[in-house]
């Protein structure tokens, strides 16, 4: 079981706003799914992976990839009152769930 966070590259966020969406994207992931995954993920360590993509429009092909397996997906917009200066889709959560399952989505990505 792991979680995969993907973060776009083109937004060249700093490190305390990239970490700071993708925990956003983490947490609201995994409220969004069942809790047997989670306890399951919870007794496995809970493993993340955060990977690249280029921009919203990798984003978001990858998020319909993930919708199409029933994946549970969280797409992060920052509100934009900080690092940005409007509303910004910064990255998006898939999972947790099973390796395979993430992997068929993911497996091309580059880690962070």
């Amino acid at each position: 079981m792991k979680q995969a966070i993907l973060v776009r590259m083109d937004l060249k966020m700093d490190k305390g706003k990239l970490a700071v969406q993708a925990c956003h994207a983490s947490v609201e992931s995994t409220l969004k799914s069942d809790s047997h995954t989670i306890d399951i993920w919870r007794r496995e360590g809970m493993k993340k992976t955060v990977l690249k993509v280029s921009g919203l429009r990798d984003l978001v092909q990858f998020k319909k990839k993930a919708d199409a397996l029933g994946l549970v997906t969280a797409l992060i917009t920052d509100s934009g009152l900080t690092f940005f200066n409007k509303p910004t889709t910064t990255c998006m959560a898939i999972g947790p769930d099973s390796d395979e399952k993430i992997d068929l989505v993911t497996k091309d990505l580059k880690l962070l």
